[in-house]
């Protein structure tokens, strides 16, 4: 069975003036259990995770400055949400729903948090609305448990993972694959283990062609027994913070063959959603939507 991490909080705790883009957050579980394509019994809701998960990525003083809101008002701004409690707790709440996720996607191939994708977290600071990296503490869950000992993270969201990409620099049991926006946020990128960056409004043919290319050749390089993916779909051209040039159909494309890809050389891989900010919120959540489908399509 599909699992999905879900939780109230992943929206109700956001500041007000946040609360139009992130409604997908609230409307995704609705369309996907008003569609049919899952039941209430598809999703679980995470929890407060054990702190050692999460200083095992981050260092203890950042986060322990986030957890009493004592972060320097410089290093907050970074952050872009006004601190509060209830968004630390959310942040907490989402990368415990990423940790659960890897042993369901070890049971059944797949797994998906509704949230996650906080690839701007860094070890020692937040940045662009990330606090805690998920995938990241995921990671270093998997391999703490003894779960996995090669790691990748495809990260095809539309801005490069820089957190991710930091924190894994000098790791070579993650290896981080970043293709984004070259003229996205962040301006200043870090270095993943594999950068492909694209100009201004790249279409379908061109975004496939290199991911189809690429992603068979790094998973027989690598050999990972653990894949995180983050599917965020703020690659398509109506997207107000993107700068690619994608269809809904060929945002639906990628998730198809990264999934399919997984699913035939059978490596369990965690989905966190990530971004998407079409001022139309039915394109959003029609886009993710997608996602979500075809992992009930591929996997079950």
């Amino acid at each position: 069975m599909l699992k999905i991490a879900n939780h109230p909080i992943y929206n109700h705790s956001l500041p007000q003036g946040h609360r139009f883009p992130m409604m997908k957050y609230e409307l995704l579980p609705q369309q996907l259990l008003h569609e049919g394509t899952c039941t209430p019994e598809n999703f679980f809701e995470p929890q407060i995770p054990n702190d050692k998960y999460i200083v095992a990525v981050h260092d203890p003083e950042y986060f322990y400055d986030l957890l009493n809101i004592k972060i320097p008002p410089r290093e907050a701004r970074k952050i872009g949400f006004p601190l509060t409690e209830d968004l630390v707790e959310r942040e907490r709440i989402i990368a415990d729903g990423t940790m659960k996720c890897c042993h369901y996607s070890l049971e059944n191939g797949i797994s998906m948090n509704i949230a996650g994708g906080t690839h701007h977290a860094y070890t020692g600071h937040g940045e662009a609305f990330c606090m805690l990296n998920d995938q990241a503490i995921g990671a270093r869950y998997l391999q703490a448990k003894k779960l996995a000992k090669k790691i990748l993270i495809v990260d095809l969201d539309v801005h490069q993972g820089n957190g991710t990409a930091e924190i894994f620099q000098n790791d070579t049991s993650v290896f981080t694959f970043s293709m984004h926006g070259e003229s996205n946020y962040p301006f200043k990128k870090e270095r993943s283990d594999l950068d492909i960056s694209f100009p201004k409004d790249t279409k379908d043919h061109a975004y496939l062609y290199r991911l189809k290319k690429i992603l068979p050749q790094l998973i027989t390089q690598e050999k990972p027994d653990f894949i995180f993916y983050l599917c965020g779909v703020d690659v398509i051209a109506s997207d107000k913070l993107g700068t690619l040039g994608l269809s809904i159909e060929g945002c639906k494309e990628r998730d198809a063959f990264v999934l399919k890809t997984c699913d035939q050389l059978q490596i369990p891989v965690q989905c966190s959603m990530g971004g998407g900010y079409t001022p139309d919120i039915k394109t959003i959540v029609e886009a993710h939507a997608n996602t979500y489908r075809l992992a009930q399509e591929i996997f079950f």
